[in-house]
């Protein structure tokens, strides 16, 4: 029998990572997190502040970049935290957020092929409102749904995010469910899901070979590269 006949595999969700993967803000979060830091006396590469913590929930990320140095304080990584914050902030208020890419044009196509949209993210729900409300993309027009960080116990590498979206849209089979998004971690959250294709792109916080890593069924250069990957889980 051929997959596209298999309705328990047909493609119902694709899951985005916002910056990087469907927002081109310019790295900005991981440069602040790069700052935040540092402005503790510490002297973190851009590229460690990346291998370390793109992907995840900010001040998880936070705590993995410290313990890269062996250093194990939950109250810095709280004040460095809420130090990040507060720049973010500072650095959103100037900052042109575009979307990545054919980000849109394939939203709409899917919505076309009755395939749910939803963005997923490691920021917390103020952070991602703000991305797009810079953007102008209207819930329901552009996109279906968000998942952010601040809607769960466990955040990436855990499954949680993914297993939220399929909840509020009445998906049980996450093998009708794919995965897209910029770092290993994503990559990682969507095998934990137990999604049907895992798909890394480059256009973001990690490398063609740190992606590869992850060991993801596929590794875009282009968010319109997805399209002929899907489409023969496609039902004509």
């Amino acid at each position: 029998m051929e997959i596209r006949t298999n309705f328990n595999r047909m493609i119902r969700m694709i899951v985005f990572d916002m910056a990087g993967t469907t927002v081109n803000e310019d790295n900005v979060v991981y440069k602040t997190l790069q700052k935040a830091i540092n402005d503790n006396g510490f002297n973190f590469s851009f590229e460690q502040v990346l291998a370390e913590g793109a992907g995840k929930e900010k001040q998880q990320a936070i705590i993995s970049i410290l313990a890269y140095n062996l250093i194990h304080d939950q109250n810095l990584s709280e004040e460095i935290y809420k130090h990040f914050i507060i720049l973010l902030e500072e650095a959103y208020q100037y900052l042109d957020i575009r979307p990545q890419p054919n980000a849109l044009e394939l939203f709409h196509i899917l919505k076309s092929k009755n395939i749910i949209s939803v963005l997923n993210t490691g920021y917390n729900i103020q952070t991602a409102l703000t991305l797009i409300e810079k953007l102008g993309w209207e819930q329901g027009k552009d996109y279906d749904g968000l998942v952010t960080a601040s809607d769960v116990d466990k955040n990436r590498p855990d499954p949680d995010m993914i297993l939220l979206a399929m909840k509020r849209f009445g998906i049980e089979n996450s093998q009708q469910v794919v995965k897209v998004g910029d770092s290993s971690i994503d990559i990682e959250e969507g095998r934990n899901a137990g999604c049907l294709l895992n798909i890394g792109i480059t256009t973001g916080a990690h490398t063609y070979e740190q992606l590869q890593s992850a060991n993801p069924d596929y590794i875009i250069r282009d968010l319109m590269d997805l399209l002929p990957l899907v489409e023969k889980y496609i039902q004509v």
